[in-house]
């Protein structure tokens, strides 16, 4: 049975209308078909799952989060929803499953989705250089951080440009090894020239923003390091092009109407919606000053980061994804193209190497636009989890998993920079330890 704990509050209980409707969102939610062979996996023990209860309420009571939004489903079916906490701490509304979430980078599975999509329907190919559809990636350059010539091993470093040995591609694009980098990830001189670019200034939509990008130089060479970045991003304008529509207008119609996904978009259109929008704690600076650049450019629809959404929505997807492809009945990716995107494309023989900055993680290889488990990984002992799985998440707290083996999704909806590494990790075991045999 699934559980539900909003933690209402006198001052702010809804109607009975929204309780309604949450509770029509709800199994709105759970409407998806387990998939096959899935049968035998194990149910998670009640007792398990009251341990996750009482980390969120902890973590609440503590202040270390105002709130968060927690779901597990199985075989197609809630077996865990609760809501801890406030959505907002100046306003002291409660969380609730129609809460709205800014995504951030849990924007790129969905935009990649997008993506494969046009690469199933034969209008896009993975081998496509992006030049071909946006001209000024056509001569990139290499910035290279070299020690002064002119001084010893102690002299100032100075950047050179190199030409790119191969031009950057769709496949690049969706498995993040464009080289197009975040201005915080790598050497000093990308959060130097990426700073200078003044890449978010004034007014700009996906065009404006990829012709801007395109000026700045790849922090390695095409191919040769997996580096998360603005690729999404990119690619957000690559499916505009090859589209003819705006970016939201191609995801609603393909992907998020038909799955029901009616709260996720990039602007929020009404006053009502707008109360309904989670918020960071007002300490939690960088998340903050994140969610204001955001908001400040409504006209930008950032494919690497730039959807709000809910935890019933997002459920939609994910359930999905566990599907192969498919949600009551209609199929959103081809068998073999739902394969693809969720197999590891960065592992061994691909030439690809991993640094600090290899957010997939221990254990982990990348398909194109998720993470999938491909071992258990160095750690002893390794960290929960099955072979197969999928998973992302986001620098504003929100992460989700889906797990075929055990024919399960898992989403935490979370609004945190500060807090979300600790609150990931241990939601994860959280999960998996609800699960494990012999419970």
């Amino acid at each position: 049975m699934a559980t539900m704990g909003n933690r209402f509050n006198s001052v702010a209980a809804p109607s009975a209308r929204r309780i309604a409707l949450i509770a029509a969102l709800v199994a709105y939610c759970a409407n998806g078909s387990g998939t096959a062979g899935a049968a035998d996996a194990p149910a998670p023990a009640p007792e398990k799952l009251q341990l996750m209860t009482e980390f969120f309420h902890d973590e609440v009571a503590t202040g270390k989060l105002p709130g968060a939004v927690i779901l597990v489903q199985q075989h197609g079916r809630l077996v865990y929803l609760k809501c801890f906490g406030v959505r907002d701490v100046t306003t002291k509304l409660p969380m609730t499953p129609d809460t709205i979430f800014a995504l951030h980078s849990m924007t790129k599975p969905i935009t990649s989705l997008a993506a494969m999509m046009l690469i199933d329907a034969g209008k896009l190919a993975l081998d496509d250089p992006v030049s071909k559809y946006i001209p000024a990636f056509a001569n990139m350059q290499v910035g290279l951080e070299m020690t002064d010539a002119q001084g010893d091993a102690q002299g100032a470093p100075v950047l050179k440009l190199v030409p790119a040995v191969r031009q950057v591609t769709i496949m690049d694009l969706l498995r993040h090894t464009s080289e197009i980098s975040y201005e915080y990830i790598g050497g000093k001189w990308v959060l130097t020239v990426y700073s200078q670019a003044n890449l978010f200034e004034g007014t700009f939509d996906n065009k404006a923003f990829a012709e801007r990008i395109a000026k700045l130089p790849l922090a390695r060479q095409p191919g040769t390091l997996w580096r998360y970045g603005h690729s999404t991003d990119v690619l957000g304008r690559v499916i505009e092009i090859v589209s003819g529509e705006t970016l939201y207008h191609f995801m609603k119609q393909r992907i998020l109407d038909p799955l029901g996904m009616n709260h996720t978009k990039f602007v929020l259109d009404t006053p009502q919606e707008v109360a309904l929008m989670a918020e960071p704690l007002p300490t939690d600076k960088v998340l903050v000053d994140a969610e204001r650049e955001r908001r400040a450019h409504p006209e930008w629809e950032s494919g690497g980061g730039g959807l709000v959404s809910t935890i019933v929505d997002y459920a939609r997807f994910a359930q999905m994804l566990l599907n192969g492809g498919e949600l009551d009945g209609r199929r959103y990716l081809s068998p073999a193209a739902f394969k693809d995107m969720t197999t590891d494309h960065v592992g061994p023989g691909s030439g690809v190497g991993r640094d600090y900055f290899y957010f997939p993680g221990d254990g982990f290889g990348f398909g194109y636009g998720l993470a999938v488990r491909t071992g258990p990984g160095e750690a002893k002992p390794p960290p929960p989890g099955s072979i197969g799985e999928l998973k992302w998440d986001s620098g504003s707290g929100t992460y989700f998993g889906v797990d075929p083996k055990l024919d399960m999704i898992y989403i935490m909806m979370e609004q945190t920079q500060n807090d979300r590494a600790h609150t990931r990790v241990a939601f994860k075991k959280l999960v998996y330890d609800a699960f494990a045999a012999g419970n």
